[in-house]
């Protein structure tokens, strides 16, 4: 982790959360081809077992160029997989994300802050795209990466720097 420690955050990582160091980063492929390199920034003492009580900063920089509305789709099936997913709240959801986030190129940074009390807030490229208020979608939203029913366990502790008994391949393509 020394390594990983030296990393700066980007300007919008210690705007919105001053305390934070790299926990961890790791790259999601999908059928072999890579689709984004990740990176989760927390305040030291950051416990996976409690993401969603604890405020954190994920960075995703894409390999690969994915439309806003992709992402937006991909982010709510992966959410579905979640303990308190609302199935009659999806559709508002997904329009929500889609409305957020825009499409991606190669090189691109979508870069999300959580805080527990107050939702999410979001960067394309360290410009401001906008927030989610709604602290369950916020919740089940950053789950996609770091809730135990997340489809990408390797991937999950990979970020937080732990391990994964039995996890040892992803295949999957998690959201964002």
């Amino acid at each position: 982790m020394a390594a990983q420690t030296l990393t700066p955050p980007p300007p919008e990582v210690r705007a919105s959360q001053p305390q934070a160091q790299l926990q961890g980063q790791t790259t999601l492929r999908f059928l072999g081809l890579p689709v984004y390199d990740a990176r989760l920034w927390a305040a030291p003492g950051f416990a996976l077992e409690r993401f969603a009580q604890q405020p954190l900063v994920l960075e995703l920089q894409y390999r690969r160029a994915l439309s806003g509305a992709r992402i937006a789709e991909r982010s709510i099936a992966e959410m579905r997989r979640q303990s308190g997913f609302d199935a009659a709240a999806a559709p508002a959801w997904g329009e929500q994300l889609t409305a957020l986030f825009p499409d991606v190129a190669a090189g691109d940074r979508l870069t999300g802050a959580y805080t527990p009390e107050g939702g999410a807030r979001f960067w394309h490229n360290g410009r401001s795209l906008g927030t989610l208020d709604d602290v369950r979608l916020a919740r089940l939203f950053f789950g996609i990466w770091l809730s135990p029913q997340t489809s990408e366990p390797t991937l999950r502790c990979e970020l937080a720097a732990c391990t994964a008994p039995g996890a040892a391949t992803r295949t999957g393509a998690t959201g964002g």
